[in-house]
């Protein structure tokens, strides 16, 4: 029985981070950027498309909210909001 939970929580996770990507996906986030965000549970989505919402390019965005421990090769070209 404990699989079964384990198997539909995994389930339920992917179902959320399919929706994360495509809500990223239609704020403008690339592909591989919103793939990537959709993924990490510590950046806020709704943070994220609401900057995109006032103009702030998307990867501007995710340098914005990215996590204080991500280290300079997670670091993208800032660009101007």
């Amino acid at each position: 029985m404990r699989e079964g939970t384990t198997h539909h929580g995994q389930l339920v996770a992917a179902d959320v981070v399919a929706w994360r990507q495509e809500r990223l996906a239609a704020a403008g986030f690339a592909g591989a950027l919103a793939r990537a965000l959709a993924r990490e549970r510590r950046v806020d989505l709704h943070a994220l498309i609401e900057l995109t919402e006032r103009g702030c390019p998307p990867e501007t965005a995710a340098r914005i909210l990215a996590p204080l421990d991500a280290g300079p090769a997670d670091a993208r070209d800032p660009g101007r909001c």
